[in-house]
Formats: structure tokens, C-alpha cells, sequence
């Protein structure tokens, strides 16, 4: 499809001009993005337009590191034509960070776009957690602190390495408080002020048999889920509760190892009706990988008890929404 008709194409879908540097194309299955690496993904929905955020692999091969300097956005308003937004965000936004782009999440409040991302400290040995702020959900973000919102000295009491702060979470429950999660090897999570940018109240761990990390909290009806990444290689199991405090009861393999990537990586999100399981693999060529991955896109289901069906990872990927 040639640049004109995928402009034509995206002016049709988003009634509006795309911003200098954004790029519209149409998926053809799993993985979704094909054209660069993208991991770590996070979704949001917003006014009838679904937003992945994702990291950004660019380890050049045969290399086998971590090398990931910023962050993606990408919309699409049926969830088969994407456009890919300008950077809207790079660690060296965060003056106190040293580096390292790793798992992140955004939601909205109050008409303003938080992003929580997990960084390398500059001062503080360790991973932290920080915070930027945008008006738009494609951003430009910035710094909405100045400073780390977790810092590695915070929870030594449960564990003593240096990069258990990554891979934040957050939802706003039903009365408007809003919380954050987030952990490797030990899950934590704390209360968020209003503001959502400052703890609004104490770390507290949660137990999680065989917790290993990227947990990601959604509410669905009566019932709060967290799942986490498990063991390494990782597969993706989860726990269930009535309470967003727990105690959480633990339900099983959500989603297998992928084979050809040793971590994963998982959002849940509603759209238009429909459930879906948004994760990364090694899978778009000869040069993907536990360090080279890329974002995929499954359908979610429910059994009629609420727990959730095992994930069944297709090449086909899901289908247009027109509703």
C-alpha cells in the first residue's frame, strides 16, 4: 500500500491531519508492529481510540542486550489501521535518570496523562520509578516531578537487589483512589495521591506464588486481577480478589512461553465490547529475540465464574472492530 493511500486511508479513519512525523499503516497479524522492535506493551482506551505504549528494542544483532533509549505510542481506532506518534517521550527526559527505557503505563485522570516508566538511576543505585505528564495521550510528555517517584533504597526491607523497581501498573478504582504496582522478584504496591504523582501512604508487598515480574492490574465487574510474568523463560499467570488489597487467590497460566522470547509481557484492556491480551514475542524475523521483540495482539476470554481462559497466541492476530 503506497504512502498516499495510507494517508487518505488515516485521514477517512481519524477525521483529522496527522502531526509531522506520525506514520499509519495497517497491521496484517501478529506481530502487530513489524517495522521496528517493540516491547514491554501497555494499552490504554480513550475516547473510542485504543493507545499502546511500548518500549523500544534497538539492540543491533547478533548482540544479545538490553539496549532501550525510548519509549512508542501507537492509536488505532479499529485496532487493525495503527499510527505510530512522534516519540512522545526518551529517559533522558528524566534529568535524574542515567538511562534504560523500560516497562511503563499510562492513564488518565482529570483530562491529563500520566506515564509511569521504570528507568536506571543517575544517584540512587538501582532501577527507579518516575513519572511524566502530557495533555495529550501521544504526548509531548515531561518530567511531572523532577525526581524518582520509587527509588531502589525504598524497598531493601523485602529484597536486597538492585533492580526489583520496574514494570509500574496502576488503575483508579471505582472511589477515585488510585494505586500503583509494580516489582521483580517481589511485588509491591502503594496508594496514590490525587495528584498522581506522589505515595499516598506506605509500600506494602504482595504475595504471589512464583511472582517474577510486569504484573498489571484490571478490574473487571465485582473482581480485581493482577497478573505477573512467571519463573524464567517467562509465561504469564494470574490472581484473583475481591478486595484490591487482597488477599489474592491464585488462578493459574494465562499465557504460555512464547519460544523465541525469554521474557513477556502483558496488558489487558476493554474495547468496544470485546477483551484483549496485548503481549510481546521474538517473532517478526531471523534477528527477533529476547532482546529484538515485538508486540502482539490476542483476543481475552472469560469463563462464567470470571476467571479468564488461557490465552491462545494466533499468527492471524484480532480482527477489525466496526462497532
Amino acid at each position: 500500500m503506497s504512502r498516499l493511500i495510507l494517508l487518505i486511508f488515516a485521514l477517512a479513519t481519524s477525521g483529522g491531519l496527522l502531526a509531522k512525523g506520525d506514520t499509519t499503516f495497517v497491521a496484517t497479524g501478529n506481530p502487530v508492529f513489524r517495522y521496528k522492535y517493540t516491547a514491554d506493551p501497555a494499552a490504554m482506551t480513550y475516547h473510542g481510540t485504543v493507545y499502546i505504549y511500548t518500549g523500544h528494542d534497538e539492540c543491533p544483532a547478533p548482540q544479545e542486550r538490553y539496549v532501550m533509549n525510548e519509549w512508542c505510542v501507537f492509536s488505532s481506532s479499529d485496532m487493525k489501521t495503527w499510527t505510530e506518534h512522534s516519540v512522545p517521550l526518551k529517559a533522558k527526559d528524566f534529568s535524574w535518570a542515567k538511562g534504560d527505557a523500560w516497562a511503563s503505563q499510562v492513564i488518565e485522570r482529570d483530562g491529563k496523562f500520566y506515564w509511569y516508566v521504570a528507568v536506571t538511576h543517575k544517584d540512587i543505585h538501582g532501577k527507579a520509578i518516575g513519572v511524566a505528564v502530557s495533555d495529550s495521550p501521544v504526548g509531548p510528555f515531561h518530567d511531572a516531578r523532577g525526581s524518582a517517584l520509587i527509588t531502589n533504597d525504598m524497598t531493601t526491607q523485602y529484597t536486597k537487589i538492585s533492580w526489583d523497581d520496574i514494570d509500574p501498573t496502576v488503575i483508579i478504582d471505582d472511589d477515585g483512589q488510585a494505586y500503583l504496582f509494580w516489582g521483580n522478584t517481589q511485588c509491591y504496591y502503594a496508594k496514590l495521591k490525587k495528584n498522581m504523582i506522589e505515595l499516598d501512604g506506605p509500600v506494602m508487598p504482595v504475595n504471589l506464588p512464583r511472582y517474577t515480574e510486569a504484573p498489571w492490574i484490571h478490574k473487571r465487574g465485582d473482581w480485581y486481577y493482577l497478573s505477573y510474568a512467571s519463573e524464567f523463560p517467562e509465561k504469564i499467570c494470574y490472581a484473583m480478589s475481591r478486595s484490591i488489597n487482597g488477599p489474592w487467590e491464585y488462578k493459574g497460566v494465562l499465557n504460555e512461553l512464547a519460544g523465541n522470547s525469554n521474557t513477556n509481557h502483558q496488558a489487558i484492556i476493554e474495547f468496544k465490547g470485546n477483551w484483549y491480551f496485548i503481549y510481546h514475542n521474538g517473532g517478526v524475523n531471523t534477528q527477533g529475540g529476547s532482546f529484538r521483540r515485538s508486540v502482539c495482539i490476542d483476543r481475552l476470554y472469560y469463563n462464567p465464574d470470571g476467571t479468564m481462559k488461557r490465552v491462545r497466541m494466533t499468527t492471524e492476530g484480532v480482527a477489525s472492530v466496526t462497532n
